[in-house]
């Protein structure tokens, strides 16, 4: 008996006495069934002896960091929102340069302006790809968040171009900016005083100005249209941190089962069946001598390049690459005027000067335009220390090493993921008077000038800086300055004082559930 059972459990017995293995199927099955399970072991075995042994030999070459678990990697930095918490004390442990492990993938982290410069402006072709994400590159090769190197040059230049050649002989993006600021007021005024959450309005409003810019059409704030661009948007936008992503990217071969694969496509399908509604009409009515918004021009390169083979302009890239503009343009925008507005609720005395300083300048029979920037320094300070303080994107979105390379005493290998560390950059000490408070005496000379700061850097820097950040910052301040030349804004009765380390803990829950009171300025009445 004791031999018998040996033949039953020992595997090499399984090769001995053969007769008794092979009497009846159920005999034979369970043999199989053994020696595959006893194979599987040692090939997962196998494999993660294999793949700690590779990361305990690269972690030799990378920046120091905290000692990553084999397989899983460094829990605590798997999410953004730990990670931001996190980041800060690993900096101050490990320094500037410093790695984290994601599952068996290194990540390096750059913290300081100084670093962050050196590397994503002093070395930017040497950090100028980006890491693969298996779920941004089946929805959209070439742009923002994909990998593909080959063609988002192209398409960044072509963009770039579209964005600054936008209005020739027509209507500017200033002159659409200034319309909207018509509807803006008349939204706000029918409040009549009362409290109200001031980002639905204004997100209405950038969402209306960039329809205008890229679909030529100015939406009411009442258009089930607006509602329904809104919508798409935001889930476009809010795609990467489902866990159906995370999960997707973490294992990529998920995304060959047709049923996932669908869903994950399915989740950015509605904005780019938008757009392609809107690409169909303008190409039934499109005059290639007159481009009438970016839809258009897009639409005519399009047809230039279509002869041109392996080039990334085709009928599918309209509706990914004009969506990805339409994301990248909006929310950040909508969310940064709202803490402005929010913001000078609670310092009225700031508030104050700024309107004074409109009021010398610009008057009340117009609003204020780009030209009047330069003497509306007091204000541009308060903008931009409004975004400093905000921080609204703390980690930028990845990049990765274009080769390996000697960086600041290490050796990145080609392919590694970096992270530039926005918030060390907008709270750096060395840059900052008062890093940890709303003084916007961090952008004004002892002249009361205003001064730009090297280490602003909310659109991050380099080759792939946002592609929108002059469209953020022209509507930043002029929406900004013609608001508050228009209206007083206060906090709710019995608000409580605002907490910027709350606030910055909690962007997002801080930003919709703001309340404001917006009272009319009592000057002569002007409109846009």
């Amino acid at each position: 008996m004791l031999q018998g059972k040996a033949i039953l459990w020992t595997p090499f017995s399984l090769f001995q006495n053969g007769d008794r293995w092979l009497r009846g199927a159920g005999s034979r099955t369970m043999a199989f069934f053994m020696i595959l399970s006893l194979l599987l072991l040692v090939l997962v075995t196998g494999n993660v002896l294999l793949s700690y042994w590779k990361q305990k030999k690269l972690a030799k070459l990378l920046p120091p960091g905290p000692p990553p678990l084999p397989l899983l990697g460094n829990l605590t930095c798997f999410d953004r929102v730990s990670a931001c918490k996190h980041y800060p004390k690993l900096h101050q442990k490990y320094g500037p340069v410093f790695t984290v492990w994601k599952m068996t993938k290194p990540i390096v982290v750059l913290c300081g302006y100084e670093t962050v410069k050196d590397a994503l402006v002093n070395h930017g072709e040497h950090f100028s790809e980006r890491p693969p994400l298996p779920t941004a590159d089946i929805n959209g090769k070439g742009y923002a968040l994909s990998s593909d190197s080959k063609s988002w040059r192209q398409i960044r230049r072509f963009m770039l171009s579209s964005l600054r050649n936008y209005g020739m002989g027509k209507k500017s993006m200033e002159d659409l900016v200034h319309e909207q600021l018509q509807k803006l007021f008349s939204a706000i005024s029918e409040k009549k005083g009362k409290d109200f959450r001031p980002i639905h309005l204004l997100g209405f409003a950038i969402y209306s100005t960039m329809s205008s810019v890229i679909f030529g059409e100015n939406l009411d704030y009442k258009d089930p249209k607006l509602y329904d661009l809104v919508t798409a948007t935001r889930k476009y936008i809010h795609s990467i941190n489902l866990p159906l992503y995370q999960i997707c990217n973490a294992f990529p071969v998920l995304l060959k089962v047709p049923f996932i694969r669908n869903l994950v496509i399915n989740v950015v399908d509605d904005v780019h069946l938008i757009v392609r509604t809107y690409a169909d009409a303008h190409k039934a009515s499109i005059d290639i001598t007159s481009p009438r918004d970016l839809l258009d021009t897009w639409i005519m390169k399009l047809k230039e390049e279509e002869s041109k083979p392996g080039a990334p302009f085709d009928e599918k890239s309209i509706a990914i690459h004009v969506g990805g503009l339409l994301a990248a343009g909006t929310d950040t925008t909508s969310s940064s005027l709202t803490f402005c507005l929010v913001m000078m609720s609670h310092v009225p005395d700031i508030q104050e000067r700024v309107q004074r300083e409109i009021d010398e300048v610009v008057g009340h029979d117009r609003v204020p335009g780009m030209k009047d920037r330069p003497q509306l320094p007091y204000t541009n300070a308060v903008i931009h220390e409004c975004q400093r303080t905000l921080d609204l994107a703390p980690i930028a979105l990845y990049h990765a090493a274009t080769e390996d390379i000697q960086f600041r005493g290490f050796l990145i290998p080609k392919g590694t993921t970096i992270i530039p560390f926005l918030t060390s950059v907008l709270s750096d000490p060395a840059h900052w008077k008062n890093p940890e408070e709303f003084d916007p005496d961090n952008f004004l000379d002892d002249e009361g000038q205003f001064k730009p700061n090297p280490a602003f850097l909310p659109f991050s820097a380099g080759p792939r800086v946002c592609l929108g950040e002059n469209l953020a910052r022209m509507e930043l301040f002029l929406m900004f300055s013609a608001l508050l030349q228009k209206f007083a804004f206060r906090k709710p009765a019995g608000a409580k004082d605002l907490d910027l380390k709350y606030m910055q803990s909690n962007k997002m829950a801080f930003l919709v559930s703001s309340q404001l009171c917006a009272i009319p300025r009592s000057a002569p009445p002007f409109s846009a």
